[in-house]
């Protein structure tokens, strides 16, 4: 007797259920490259060097602060490669070396929720960008040694924000593929 948490055995060559689209798989490998930039950016002031930026002294310390920016450069990247799940089907079904869930399906709004709340994250990031980096409503910016350095820095951080949009149409994508029935556009 099959029960609902069983997955039928018609998989895609890729090993989702329905099969991913093009554009799809092109974004999910893009929001860890749009992630990159702006961790690799963090990994030298985690060390010590401001990149241009009048930062002040740490108030936490030296050694917490550059353990913060360095975990904080990772974290990012891990939840970037986190989106992959959207296109996978460790995104559909727990994966077999999940003890007591392996092979059971994945309810569709257990992804999207986490996404769509990643999306809220990155446009309100998105907003407050936009708003320092024009310096919209007399907000002021953190103090660059010279103009390259501003521009490096709206740079990597403006690509990184581009997560936000893209998380938008990769979980509308994963909502497709999920949500609607088979004939459905």
């Amino acid at each position: 007797m099959t029960t609902t948490a069983e997955i039928p055995s018609t998989a895609t060559p890729r090993g989702t259920l329905r099969p991913v689209p093009r554009w799809a798989e092109r974004v999910a490998h893009a929001i860890p490259l749009v992630a990159l930039p702006v961790c690799l950016w963090r990994l030298p002031i985690a060390f010590g060097f401001t990149m241009g930026a009048d930062l002040g002294e740490p108030t936490w310390g030296r050694v917490a602060s550059a353990c913060y920016i360095f975990g904080l450069s990772v974290l990012s990247e891990a939840f970037a490669l986190l989106c992959f799940g959207l296109v996978r089907p460790w995104g559909e079904v727990v994966p077999g070396w999940v003890p007591v869930l392996r092979g059971r399906r994945v309810p569709p709004f257990a992804v999207i929720v986490p996404a769509l709340l990643g999306v809220l994250v990155f446009t309100a990031l998105l907003f407050d960008w936009v708003v320092t980096t024009f310096q919209i409503g007399g907000h002021a910016t953190a103090g660059f040694s010279n103009d390259w350095w501003r521009v490096l820095a709206a740079t990597v951080s403006g690509l990184f924000l581009a997560w936000g949009p893209l998380l938008l149409a990769l979980t509308y994508g994963y909502y497709r593929r999920r949500c609607r029935p088979a004939g459905r556009p």
